[in-house]
Protein backbone atom coordinates (compact mmCIF):
# COMPACT_ATOMS: atom_id res chain seq x y z
CA UNK A 1 0.00 0.00 0.00
CA UNK A 2 1.38 3.34 -0.97
CA UNK A 3 1.27 5.42 2.36
CA UNK A 4 -0.61 8.47 1.93
CA UNK A 5 -1.08 11.68 4.65
CA UNK A 6 -4.50 13.08 4.66
CA UNK A 7 -3.82 16.87 5.10
CA UNK A 8 -6.84 19.03 7.20
CA UNK A 9 -7.01 22.80 7.70
CA UNK A 10 -9.52 24.40 9.77
CA UNK A 11 -10.57 27.38 12.20
CA UNK A 12 -13.44 27.14 14.44
CA UNK A 13 -14.97 23.75 13.00
CA UNK A 14 -16.35 21.63 15.87
CA UNK A 15 -19.70 21.13 14.08
CA UNK A 16 -17.74 18.90 11.41
CA UNK A 17 -14.56 17.99 12.37
CA UNK A 18 -15.31 14.72 14.09
CA UNK A 19 -17.74 13.96 11.18
CA UNK A 20 -14.77 14.67 8.63
CA UNK A 21 -12.47 12.73 10.49
CA UNK A 22 -14.05 9.85 12.02
CA UNK A 23 -14.53 7.86 9.05
CA UNK A 24 -10.80 8.62 7.83
CA UNK A 25 -9.84 6.60 10.42
CA UNK A 26 -10.62 3.38 9.21
CA UNK A 27 -7.80 3.68 7.09
CA UNK A 28 -4.18 3.43 7.05
CA UNK A 29 -3.64 7.14 6.59
CA UNK A 30 -1.81 9.39 8.23
CA UNK A 31 -3.99 12.18 9.32
CA UNK A 32 -2.22 16.16 10.04
CA UNK A 33 -4.96 18.70 11.14
CA UNK A 34 -3.61 22.12 11.35
CA UNK A 35 -5.87 24.71 13.07
CA UNK A 36 -6.03 28.29 11.96
CA UNK A 37 -6.72 29.81 15.15
CA UNK A 38 -10.10 28.15 16.68
CA UNK A 39 -11.27 29.56 19.87
CA UNK A 40 -14.03 26.68 20.24
CA UNK A 41 -13.79 22.84 20.68
CA UNK A 42 -12.10 21.98 17.24
CA UNK A 43 -8.60 21.39 18.39
CA UNK A 44 -9.28 19.19 21.37
CA UNK A 45 -12.01 17.38 18.96
CA UNK A 46 -9.78 16.79 16.56
CA UNK A 47 -7.05 15.21 19.42
CA UNK A 48 -9.22 12.19 19.83
CA UNK A 49 -8.74 11.02 16.28
CA UNK A 50 -5.13 11.96 15.88
CA UNK A 51 -2.29 13.73 17.54
CA UNK A 52 -0.74 15.09 14.58
CA UNK A 53 -2.36 18.78 15.28
CA UNK A 54 -0.40 21.97 14.46
CA UNK A 55 -1.22 25.50 14.57
CA UNK A 56 -1.20 27.92 11.75
CA UNK A 57 -1.04 31.64 12.25
CA UNK A 58 -3.90 32.95 10.19
CA UNK A 59 -2.83 35.37 7.50
CA UNK A 60 -6.16 35.58 4.90
CA UNK A 61 -4.26 32.74 2.39
CA UNK A 62 -5.48 30.05 2.08
CA UNK A 63 -3.07 28.70 -0.20
CA UNK A 64 -0.47 29.36 2.84
CA UNK A 65 -1.98 26.97 5.14
CA UNK A 66 -2.71 24.61 2.73
CA UNK A 67 0.86 24.32 1.82
CA UNK A 68 2.20 24.65 5.75
CA UNK A 69 -0.28 21.35 6.23
CA UNK A 70 1.64 19.41 2.83
CA UNK A 71 5.15 20.22 5.23
CA UNK A 72 3.95 18.97 8.11
CA UNK A 73 3.11 15.27 6.21
CA UNK A 74 5.54 12.31 6.49
CA UNK A 75 4.74 10.73 3.23
CA UNK A 76 4.86 12.18 -0.06
CA UNK A 77 1.39 11.26 -1.36
CA UNK A 78 -0.83 13.82 0.12
CA UNK A 79 -5.40 13.55 -0.40
CA UNK A 80 -6.39 17.34 0.89
CA UNK A 81 -9.66 16.83 2.63
CA UNK A 82 -11.95 19.91 4.26
CA UNK A 83 -13.66 19.90 7.30
CA UNK A 84 -16.77 20.23 5.96
CA UNK A 85 -16.39 17.00 3.93
CA UNK A 86 -17.22 13.73 4.62
CA UNK A 87 -15.61 11.06 3.66
CA UNK A 88 -18.78 7.71 2.43
CA UNK A 89 -16.77 5.52 0.24
CA UNK A 90 -13.29 4.20 -0.46
CA UNK A 91 -11.93 1.24 -2.79
CA UNK A 92 -8.56 1.21 -0.89
CA UNK A 93 -6.95 -1.41 -2.97
CA UNK A 94 -8.29 0.45 -6.29
CA UNK A 95 -7.12 3.84 -4.66
CA UNK A 96 -3.39 2.41 -4.86
CA UNK A 97 -3.97 0.83 -8.41
CA UNK A 98 -5.26 4.42 -10.01
CA UNK A 99 -1.76 5.88 -8.31
CA UNK A 100 0.49 3.50 -9.74
CA UNK A 101 -1.44 3.44 -13.00
CA UNK A 102 -0.37 7.36 -13.02
CA UNK A 103 2.68 9.29 -13.05
CA UNK A 104 3.62 11.58 -10.30
CA UNK A 105 3.54 14.35 -12.29
CA UNK A 106 -0.93 14.14 -12.42
CA UNK A 107 -3.44 14.45 -10.28
CA UNK A 108 -6.25 12.40 -8.58
CA UNK A 109 -9.45 13.82 -8.16
CA UNK A 110 -12.20 12.45 -5.71
CA UNK A 111 -16.06 12.34 -6.66
CA UNK A 112 -17.83 15.28 -4.33
CA UNK A 113 -21.62 15.21 -3.78
CA UNK A 114 -22.54 19.22 -2.86
CA UNK A 115 -25.41 20.15 -0.80
CA UNK A 116 -26.60 23.78 -1.30
CA UNK A 117 -29.80 25.15 0.06
CA UNK A 118 -31.90 26.38 -3.23
CA UNK A 119 -35.81 27.27 -3.90
CA UNK A 120 -36.43 23.75 -4.21
CA UNK A 121 -35.05 22.94 -1.12
CA UNK A 122 -31.97 21.14 -0.22
CA UNK A 123 -30.21 20.03 -3.48
CA UNK A 124 -27.25 17.85 -4.10
CA UNK A 125 -24.86 18.11 -7.04
CA UNK A 126 -21.68 15.64 -8.22
CA UNK A 127 -18.26 16.94 -9.42
CA UNK A 128 -14.52 15.85 -9.55
CA UNK A 129 -12.24 17.70 -7.17
CA UNK A 130 -8.10 17.66 -7.83
CA UNK A 131 -7.24 16.40 -4.15
CA UNK A 132 -4.73 13.93 -4.47
CA UNK A 133 -0.97 14.78 -5.47
CA UNK A 134 2.83 14.17 -4.93
CA UNK A 135 3.94 16.87 -2.82
CA UNK A 136 7.06 17.17 -4.10
CA UNK A 137 5.11 17.93 -7.57
CA UNK A 138 2.55 20.45 -6.40
CA UNK A 139 1.47 23.06 -4.46
CA UNK A 140 -0.79 25.40 -3.47
CA UNK A 141 -1.61 28.57 -5.68
CA UNK A 142 -4.37 31.53 -5.11
CA UNK A 143 -5.14 33.21 -1.87
CA UNK A 144 -8.76 31.66 -1.74
CA UNK A 145 -10.16 29.16 -3.72
CA UNK A 146 -7.04 27.53 -3.93
CA UNK A 147 -5.74 25.41 -6.82
CA UNK A 148 -3.28 22.51 -7.01
CA UNK A 149 -0.44 23.88 -9.17
CA UNK A 150 2.91 22.16 -11.16
CA UNK A 151 5.45 23.59 -7.87
CA UNK A 152 7.71 24.60 -10.60
CA UNK A 153 5.30 26.80 -12.72
CA UNK A 154 2.23 27.40 -10.76
CA UNK A 155 0.82 25.99 -13.84
CA UNK A 156 -2.83 23.94 -14.06
CA UNK A 157 -2.82 21.70 -16.77
CA UNK A 158 -1.67 18.99 -15.80
CA UNK A 159 -3.22 15.15 -15.58
CA UNK A 160 -5.95 14.10 -14.23
CA UNK A 161 -7.36 10.73 -13.32
CA UNK A 162 -10.33 9.92 -11.05
CA UNK A 163 -9.86 8.14 -7.86
CA UNK A 164 -12.77 5.62 -5.93
CA UNK A 165 -13.26 7.99 -3.45
CA UNK A 166 -16.96 9.57 -2.39
CA UNK A 167 -17.31 12.74 0.27
CA UNK A 168 -20.37 14.30 0.95
CA UNK A 169 -19.85 18.23 1.09
CA UNK A 170 -21.81 21.21 3.10
CA UNK A 171 -21.49 24.02 0.39
CA UNK A 172 -23.40 27.23 0.42
CA UNK A 173 -26.38 26.00 3.11
CA UNK A 174 -27.69 28.18 5.72
CA UNK A 175 -29.85 31.42 6.25
CA UNK A 176 -29.36 34.21 3.70
CA UNK A 177 -27.56 36.33 5.92
CA UNK A 178 -25.31 33.44 6.56
CA UNK A 179 -24.57 32.78 3.16
CA UNK A 180 -24.29 36.22 2.12
CA UNK A 181 -21.58 36.71 5.39
CA UNK A 182 -19.96 33.77 3.54
CA UNK A 183 -19.40 35.43 0.35
CA UNK A 184 -18.68 38.72 1.38
CA UNK A 185 -15.82 37.37 3.56
CA UNK A 186 -14.46 34.98 0.66
CA UNK A 187 -14.81 38.05 -1.88
CA UNK A 188 -12.56 40.74 0.58
CA UNK A 189 -10.09 37.75 -0.42
CA UNK A 190 -10.64 37.53 -3.94
CA UNK A 191 -10.25 41.33 -4.65
CA UNK A 192 -6.72 41.43 -3.32
CA UNK A 193 -6.54 38.76 -5.70
CA UNK A 194 -7.52 41.10 -8.35
CA UNK A 195 -5.80 44.31 -6.87
CA UNK A 196 -2.16 42.13 -7.18
CA UNK A 197 -3.60 40.64 -10.55
CA UNK A 198 -6.22 42.38 -12.55
CA UNK A 199 -5.71 40.46 -15.91
CA UNK A 200 -6.32 37.04 -13.83
CA UNK A 201 -9.82 35.82 -15.35
CA UNK A 202 -9.99 32.91 -12.80
CA UNK A 203 -10.53 35.78 -9.58
CA UNK A 204 -13.57 37.50 -11.67
CA UNK A 205 -15.15 34.09 -12.47
CA UNK A 206 -14.70 33.06 -8.43
CA UNK A 207 -15.96 36.50 -7.66
CA UNK A 208 -19.17 35.93 -9.59
CA UNK A 209 -19.12 32.49 -8.52
CA UNK A 210 -19.83 33.94 -4.98
CA UNK A 211 -22.69 36.17 -5.93
CA UNK A 212 -24.44 33.39 -7.69
CA UNK A 213 -24.70 31.38 -5.00
CA UNK A 214 -26.28 33.82 -3.17
CA UNK A 215 -28.73 34.74 -6.10
CA UNK A 216 -27.58 38.62 -6.55
CA UNK A 217 -27.29 37.82 -10.41
CA UNK A 218 -26.46 41.58 -10.99
CA UNK A 219 -23.01 41.44 -9.51
CA UNK A 220 -22.98 37.93 -10.59
CA UNK A 221 -23.43 39.50 -14.44
CA UNK A 222 -20.78 42.14 -13.66
CA UNK A 223 -17.76 39.74 -12.72
CA UNK A 224 -19.09 36.98 -15.21
CA UNK A 225 -18.63 39.73 -18.25
CA UNK A 226 -15.33 40.87 -16.93
CA UNK A 227 -13.74 37.25 -16.84
CA UNK A 228 -15.06 36.44 -20.21
CA UNK A 229 -13.68 39.53 -21.88
CA UNK A 230 -10.23 38.30 -20.38
CA UNK A 231 -7.97 35.77 -22.49
CA UNK A 232 -9.18 31.94 -21.43
CA UNK A 233 -7.63 28.82 -22.06
CA UNK A 234 -9.57 26.64 -22.85
CA UNK A 235 -8.19 24.01 -21.25
CA UNK A 236 -9.27 25.33 -18.07
CA UNK A 237 -12.55 23.17 -17.06
CA UNK A 238 -13.42 25.87 -15.02
CA UNK A 239 -13.99 28.31 -18.20
CA UNK A 240 -16.65 25.45 -19.34
CA UNK A 241 -18.05 25.94 -15.97
CA UNK A 242 -18.68 29.96 -16.09
CA UNK A 243 -19.81 29.79 -19.77
CA UNK A 244 -23.21 27.72 -18.25
CA UNK A 245 -23.30 30.31 -15.50
CA UNK A 246 -22.72 33.04 -17.44
CA UNK A 247 -25.76 32.08 -19.61
CA UNK A 248 -27.83 31.19 -17.03
CA UNK A 249 -27.40 34.52 -15.04
CA UNK A 250 -28.40 36.63 -18.07
CA UNK A 251 -31.25 35.32 -18.27
CA UNK A 252 -31.89 35.88 -14.67
CA UNK A 253 -31.47 39.65 -15.46
CA UNK A 254 -33.24 39.87 -18.45
CA UNK A 255 -30.37 39.64 -21.17
CA UNK A 256 -30.49 36.50 -23.30
CA UNK A 257 -30.57 38.70 -26.03
CA UNK A 258 -27.25 39.79 -25.40
CA UNK A 259 -26.26 36.43 -24.36
CA UNK A 260 -27.10 35.01 -27.61
CA UNK A 261 -25.16 37.74 -29.34
CA UNK A 262 -22.10 36.84 -26.80
CA UNK A 263 -22.19 32.96 -27.64
CA UNK A 264 -22.86 32.91 -31.34
CA UNK A 265 -19.58 33.60 -32.52
CA UNK A 266 -17.65 31.00 -29.68
CA UNK A 267 -20.99 28.40 -29.95
CA UNK A 268 -18.23 25.89 -31.12
CA UNK A 269 -15.56 26.06 -28.25
CA UNK A 270 -18.39 24.85 -25.97
CA UNK A 271 -20.52 23.20 -28.21
CA UNK A 272 -19.54 19.63 -26.77
CA UNK A 273 -20.58 20.22 -23.52
CA UNK A 274 -24.18 18.76 -22.69
CA UNK A 275 -24.20 21.25 -20.03
CA UNK A 276 -23.56 24.52 -22.23
CA UNK A 277 -26.31 23.26 -24.86
CA UNK A 278 -28.88 23.07 -22.19
CA UNK A 279 -28.04 26.48 -21.04
CA UNK A 280 -28.45 27.76 -24.60
CA UNK A 281 -31.63 25.55 -25.35
CA UNK A 282 -32.72 27.45 -21.90
CA UNK A 283 -31.47 30.95 -23.85
CA UNK A 284 -33.30 30.13 -26.38
CA UNK A 285 -36.74 29.66 -24.62
CA UNK A 286 -36.43 32.70 -22.56
CA UNK A 287 -35.99 34.65 -25.89
CA UNK A 288 -38.79 37.26 -26.39
CA UNK A 289 -40.47 36.06 -27.79
CA UNK A 290 -39.73 32.42 -27.33
CA UNK A 291 -38.06 30.29 -29.74
CA UNK A 292 -38.80 26.55 -28.59
CA UNK A 293 -37.78 25.39 -32.11
CA UNK A 294 -33.86 26.05 -31.82
CA UNK A 295 -34.33 25.24 -28.20
CA UNK A 296 -35.47 21.68 -29.18
CA UNK A 297 -32.45 21.41 -31.97
CA UNK A 298 -30.12 22.33 -28.57
CA UNK A 299 -31.60 19.95 -26.13
CA UNK A 300 -31.74 17.47 -28.93
CA UNK A 301 -27.73 18.12 -29.13
CA UNK A 302 -27.49 17.59 -25.64
CA UNK A 303 -29.52 14.48 -25.42
CA UNK A 304 -26.73 13.74 -28.15
CA UNK A 305 -24.27 13.77 -26.01
CA UNK A 306 -22.15 10.78 -23.92
CA UNK A 307 -21.76 12.65 -20.16
CA UNK A 308 -18.07 12.99 -19.05
CA UNK A 309 -19.02 11.59 -15.98
CA UNK A 310 -21.62 10.77 -14.03
CA UNK A 311 -21.53 14.29 -12.75
CA UNK A 312 -21.82 15.98 -15.81
CA UNK A 313 -25.19 14.22 -17.02
CA UNK A 314 -28.11 16.57 -18.06
CA UNK A 315 -30.24 14.66 -20.15
CA UNK A 316 -33.38 15.41 -16.81
CA UNK A 317 -32.54 19.24 -17.33
CA UNK A 318 -32.82 18.20 -21.74
CA UNK A 319 -35.57 16.35 -21.53
CA UNK A 320 -37.47 19.07 -19.22
CA UNK A 321 -36.39 22.04 -21.96
CA UNK A 322 -38.15 19.74 -24.37
CA UNK A 323 -40.79 19.46 -22.58
CA UNK A 324 -41.70 22.70 -21.91
CA UNK A 325 -40.10 24.06 -25.51
CA UNK A 326 -43.16 21.59 -27.02
CA UNK A 327 -45.72 22.82 -24.48
CA UNK A 328 -44.80 26.39 -26.14
CA UNK A 329 -45.27 24.44 -29.41
CA UNK A 330 -49.31 23.32 -28.42
CA UNK A 331 -47.95 19.70 -27.95
CA UNK A 332 -49.43 18.69 -24.33
CA UNK A 333 -49.43 15.21 -24.86
CA UNK A 334 -45.78 15.31 -26.22
CA UNK A 335 -44.81 17.86 -23.12
CA UNK A 336 -46.11 15.47 -20.62
CA UNK A 337 -44.21 12.53 -21.63
CA UNK A 338 -40.92 14.76 -21.49
CA UNK A 339 -41.72 16.21 -18.05
CA UNK A 340 -41.95 11.96 -17.16
CA UNK A 341 -38.95 11.70 -18.68
CA UNK A 342 -37.01 14.07 -16.64
CA UNK A 343 -38.63 13.14 -13.48
CA UNK A 344 -37.43 9.78 -13.92
CA UNK A 345 -33.97 10.83 -14.22
CA UNK A 346 -34.50 12.84 -10.56
CA UNK A 347 -34.53 16.32 -12.02
CA UNK A 348 -36.19 18.48 -9.40
CA UNK A 349 -38.17 21.10 -11.76
CA UNK A 350 -40.05 18.08 -13.20
CA UNK A 351 -40.70 16.27 -10.03
CA UNK A 352 -42.08 20.06 -8.56
CA UNK A 353 -44.34 19.64 -11.55
CA UNK A 354 -45.56 16.44 -11.15
CA UNK A 355 -46.17 16.23 -7.72
CA UNK A 356 -48.52 19.24 -8.17
CA UNK A 357 -50.72 17.60 -10.61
Amino acid sequence: MIPISVCIIGKNEEKHIEKCLEPLTHYPFEIIYVDTGSTDATKELAAKYTDKIYDFEWIGDFSAARNFSLSKASHNYVLVVDCDEYLTDLDLEGLNAAIEAHPRGSVGRILRRDLSDSQYGKEYSLERVDRLFHKRNFHYIYLIHEQVADIRTDGTDYERYDIPAEFDHVGYVGTSDEKRLKAERNNALLFKEIEQDPEEPYFYFQVAQSYNLIEDYENAYIYYKKAFELPLNMDNLWVHEMANNFINVMVQTGRPAEAVTLYTPVYEKYAHSQQFLCSMGSLYLNQEPPQPMKAMMEYVKALQCTPESESEDFSGVALFGMGYANELLGNLPTAASFYEKSAAKGYPLALEMLAGQ
